[in-house]
């Protein structure tokens, strides 16, 4: 299996034997996220990421009602099921829209008629997986997150994650745990139950530090492995316009000056500054893994090649002497 650029080969998963590259593909954008693409783009961008060696998907229901997963599942039609790790998430249940109801769209354009039901008792879970792996044509996945259940932890510990590791203990899946934003739920999470990996989004970037604060320790003392999502910060760090989004809304004005600081500071060291972005969490020995989403082949080959750039540990110190990475954080240097 090819590996990306200065990937350094596969990693395992805290203690689960499941291995993944350390750039994976994030495929919420092949649920249509924002902008809507054709079949023949998704189809094309789940290829360059293979030729690329990002051979870790993750989707979910979520991304666009089920069709992240139904293009995803078409894209993996008669590949080599050795060849790729598949994760996807469980808690939300997909139906038919009913006449009249409402559309939920939550970012994703042109999507099918259905809308999301959360379903997180132990038949819920087990039925919300077998209807992803019915749309991604698959018998497995490797990997089940819980998703975005911050809202919900008295039904995930008394129902869902019991229903998850159950799962797990009758091999039905290999690796479990949550995916989310809020790295303090997802701290207690990891504290509080038998946690394999968690996909954290947003929360330990170049802009935010929280994950280190509090998911990041605690993953390290359990040896349970970080998979990071939203590296660019739903886009501000992959180009900081005041078009951007940061953190899926409108970029705030502070925000959208610092990454300019940032991108300035790479500039001078000849790093673009997608380049730092997607590199900068491996500094912390938690993480394993980064899913970036894509929304074109051209994209693919471009985090490919961003992810294997050159970059100076001085860098990463002259970031800290200007007051743009506490002095406190773990930098991603030659040791």
């Amino acid at each position: 299996m090819a590996q990306p650029p200065g990937a350094g080969g596969p990693r395992e998963l805290g203690r689960t034997g499941v291995y993944v590259p350390a750039l994976g593909l994030g495929c919420a954008p092949l649920g249509n996220l924002y902008t809507a693409m054709p079949d023949e783009r998704a189809l094309a961008t789940v290829q360059a990421a293979f030729e690329a060696g990002c051979t870790y998907m993750d989707t979910a229901p979520h991304y666009g009602v089920g069709l992240s997963e139904e293009r995803l599942g078409r894209a993996l039609t008669g590949r080599d099921r050795a060849s790729y790790t598949v994760s996807t998430k469980v808690g939300r249940a997909l139906r038919p829209r009913k006449p009249g109801e409402p559309v939920d769209a939550q970012g994703f354009v042109d999507t099918p008629d259905r809308v999301r039901e959360w379903r997180l008792t132990r038949d819920g879970i087990r039925a919300t997986l077998e209807s992803s792996l019915d749309r991604l044509g698959l018998e497995s996945v490797d990997i089940v997150y819980l998703h975005d259940v911050e809202n919900h932890i008295r039904e995930v510990c008394e129902t869902a994650f019991p229903a998850l590791a159950e799962l797990r203990d009758q091999k039905r899946v290999r690796a479990i745990g949550f995916g989310m934003n809020h790295s303090d739920v997802l701290a207690r999470f990891v504290a509080d139950l038998d946690v394999d990996v968690v996909l954290c989004a947003g929360r330990w970037t170049l802009l935010e530090r929280t994950a280190y604060d509090d998911l990041l320790p605690a993953c390290e003392r359990r040896g349970i492995s970080v998979v990071v999502g939203g590296v660019y910060n739903s886009g501000l760090l992959a180009d900081p316009s005041p078009d951007a989004h940061y953190n899926y809304e409108r970029t705030p004005p502070d925000m959208l000056e610092r990454a300019r600081q940032l991108a300035a500071v790479c500039g001078e060291f000849g790093v673009p500054l997608r380049a730092a972005a997607l590199r900068f969490p491996f500094g912390h020995p938690a993480v394993a893994a980064a899913v970036v989403g894509c929304a074109s082949p051209e994209e693919v080959r471009d985090n490919a090649e961003m992810f294997g750039h050159d970059i100076p540990d001085e860098l990463w110190r002259a970031l800290v002497d200007r007051g743009l990475l506490d002095e406190d954080v773990p930098l991603p240097i030659a040791r």
